[in-house]
């Protein structure tokens, strides 16, 4: 079974620092609205390291990305992606993880996205207000599955994105940013809560979302995966367990373990 550490963020919260230095006034202030940071208050406009991406990484990756419904994630698609943005298709080798650097790109921007959209689909509390927490997790349930949309386009080359972060020199990095998007998710729908139970939600809402993700890639109910919407809505009625959030997990990790397994073997490799 996996352990709660695997669904958390290190984000510091100002009413957790526990520092004893002092700082400039505006030190602990939050970030502004879609700049939000996931390691430190300190740093509030710096991203993470393992979200920045160099220019010509950023050149290759976007151009990748168009290719992947055609091509999947796949080598030819980083160098058809090489060649559009200009350069020579040797150049994908300055993506130092190959083809799980797409993968990274398409979770890192989408989470990136997320706050933008969110503004577009829940209302704005007002100032002051506390919601309450059906409130709170019905705005989580709304922001899954708009993240889950972001997928629609490439749900049937998914599985192939799965197969990569399993693989087990991606497993920590499909699990930091399946935490951050959990955090995300949790942060924009207006969660506020620092005691204990902040793990927990990130934990439910992480298993939440990879459930209903392997859900969407064998779902064939229709263009608007509607079979998907009702596996999530009842995901989040049945969320009254944390040993059920930390098994579907495992089914998700799974999953990709499996099929990574089967893309290997279609490429002749003997496992």
């Amino acid at each position: 079974m996996l352990s709660l550490q695997h669904f958390s963020t290190q984000r510091i919260l100002p009413t957790q620092h526990k520092s004893t230095a002092t700082f400039p006034s505006n030190a602990l202030s939050l970030p502004p609205a879609g700049r939000r940071c996931f390691h430190s208050y300190d740093h509030p406009n710096e991203p993470p390291v393992h979200d920045r991406f160099s220019a010509a990484e950023q050149a290759i990756l976007t151009a990748a990305s168009r290719h992947i419904p055609a091509h999947g994630f796949m080598e030819r698609t980083l160098a058809l992606g090489a060649h559009d943005a200009g350069y020579p298709g040797i150049s994908t080798s300055i993506l130092p993880d190959g083809v799980f650097s797409l993968v990274r790109w398409h979770l890192v921007k989408q989470r990136e996205s997320l706050a933008a959209r969110s503004r577009e689909i829940l209302s704005e509390p007002a100032a002051g207000t506390v919601l309450a927490p059906a409130e709170v997790a019905s705005r989580a349930e709304r922001l899954i599955w708009e993240r889950l949309m972001a997928n629609r386009e490439l749900v049937g080359r998914w599985q192939e994105a799965l197969a990569i972060m399993a693989q087990p020199s991606h497993v920590p990095a499909s699990l930091r940013e399946l935490a951050m998007l959990a955090d995300e998710i949790w942060a924009l729908a207006g969660d506020t809560a620092v005691d204990p139970t902040w793990y927990t939600k990130r934990a439910a809402v992480s298993a939440i979302y990879a459930s209903s993700e392997l859900f969407m890639t064998t779902d064939t109910s229709g263009p608007e995966f509607p079979a998907t919407r009702e596996f999530l809505e009842r995901r989040f009625r049945e969320s009254s367990e944390l040993g059920g959030y930390v098994r579907s997990v495992g089914e998700w990790l799974g999953f990709a373990a499996s099929a990574s397994i089967n893309v290997l073997r279609s490429k002749g490799v003997n496992i």
